[in-house]
């Protein structure tokens, strides 16, 4: 495991990967703790700040065009920004179920899907994990 290929990246990837981590790092907090505490709602602004900052600094990276600059996963992002304000609403307005369901579809989608292209051979974290 070496971090020199993330530490050679452009600042945006960084910003991405850092913010990306921090969601991951939030993610099983938030999963273990009792919900609608104050906490649950403070590492949940936390964490949807992360997810937010991954998805708008998305818009900077184009290692891998298909559509002009931008890849499929980029309407990934797209979904992440247009949905986090619906989760966070469903919560302030007590629809629970809702919630619940856009953050697991964010966790599942955006972090674990998403998460999992980012280890493919040739990608940073690949080489951060595996080496080159």
């Amino acid at each position: 495991m070496t971090l020199a290929p993330l530490l050679s990246a452009s600042p945006v990837i960084q910003l991405h990967a850092v913010a990306a981590l921090i969601a991951m790092a939030l993610t099983p907090l938030q999963l273990a703790r009792g919900k609608g505490t104050a906490a649950h709602r403070i590492l949940g602004y936390g964490w949807v700040t992360a997810m937010g900052t991954v998805a708008v600094s998305s818009f900077w990276i184009h290692t891998m065009p298909m559509l002009g600059p931008f890849s499929v996963i980029h309407l990934l992002s797209v979904w992440v920004i247009a949905m986090l304000p619906v989760a966070v609403l469903s919560a302030r307005k007590g629809q629970i179920r809702r919630h619940r369901n856009a953050m697991i579809s964010f966790v599942i989608g955006a972090l674990g899907i998403a998460g999992a292209f980012t280890l493919l051979p040739g990608r940073i974290m690949h080489q951060v994990l595996f080496g080159l």
